[in-house]
Parts: C-alpha cells; structure tokens; sequence
C-alpha cells in the first residue's frame, strides 16, 4: 500500500511539474529581434530580418527597417532579396500583400532608393513603402506576399503572424 501511495504522489508532482512548464512556455512574451544601428551621426536605423520561403521553396531575405533622419524624419521600408539570378523582379509593380481574410493591400516600389546608379537596379532585390499600410496589417493573420516579375510569374512569399508583429513593433522605435 505505502509503495502505491508513494507512486501516486510522485506522479502527481510530475504531472504538476509538466502542467507548470507548460503554462510559462504557453504565455512566453515574444521577443521580437529588433536591430539597432547608428548609419551615420543623428541617422538611426531599426532592423528586423527574417528568411521567408517562396513557392518554389528558394530562400528570401526579408528585411523591415525603420530609418530615422537627422532631422526626425523616418520611412519604414521592406527589403526583400533573393538569391542572386533567382528572380527579375518587376520594380514597376507595387508589393501586393494579402492576409487569410482576402484583404489586399500595396507597398510601392521605392527600389530607385537602394541604388545611386538608377540603371544598375539588382533584378532581384526590392524594397517597397511599408509605413502608410503598416498599421493595416492584422496581427493574428498570416499573410501573403506577392512579387511581380518580368517573366510574367509571380513569387509568393508567406509571412507568419509573429514577423508581421515584429514589422508592426517598428512602427514604435524611436
């Protein structure tokens, strides 16, 4: 009987044991990977990096950064790269973003920004304007990215509700 009752209780404080590791990993705060440079004196520039995955399952370096000006001005820019001679990446089309609920919504293209040799533009590097659809985005939805290219294809990128929480944080760095 004593044996039995000492295996009753040293399964309850397991199971105890279990149940609480499970409770403070479940409500973990998420630490968002927000990088802070300094490019210049006065000009501050806030980063978050993610790979991002396409349909054909080649890698994207997605980067959302925030650039403050000396003067206090900022813009909120997404940086999308692919592999090199992956992609030729139509810059005369906006970034369509559309979330699980069917809501569409566009980033321009401000590629011309990256590149003081306007006709040496990289075919598969973009970067668009998040900032005036940023606080758009549905934090709890998964989202969808789609690039133009030339070839009349197009590259979908999918992005979890954590990055664009992540993106959407930028929005407060000051």
């Amino acid at each position: 009987m004593k044996k039995f009752l000492r295996f009753i209780g040293s399964t309850f404080i397991l199971g105890l044991l279990v149940w609480a590791l499970t409770i403070n990993l479940a409500i973990a705060p998420t630490q968002a990977a927000i990088r802070q440079l300094e490019e210049a004196p006065g000009q501050m520039v806030y980063q978050s990096r993610q790979t991002l995955k396409d349909q054909q399952g080649g890698s994207w370096q997605a980067i959302a950064f925030k650039r403050i000006r000396r003067n206090d001005t900022a813009v909120i820019y997404l940086r999308l790269v692919g592999f090199p001679g992956t992609a030729k990446i139509d810059h005369s089309q906006p970034l369509t973003l559309t979330d699980s609920m069917g809501k569409t919504l566009t980033a321009a293209d401000v590629s011309h920004d990256m590149f003081t040799d306007k006709t040496q533009m990289e075919s598969d590097v973009g970067q668009y304007d998040l900032q005036p659809i940023l606080m758009q985005l549905e934090l709890a939805i998964p989202l969808r990215l789609t690039l133009a290219t030339l070839d009349q294809s197009e590259i979908i990128l999918n992005v979890s509700p954590d990055v664009v929480e992540e993106w959407r944080s930028l929005m407060g760095q000051k």
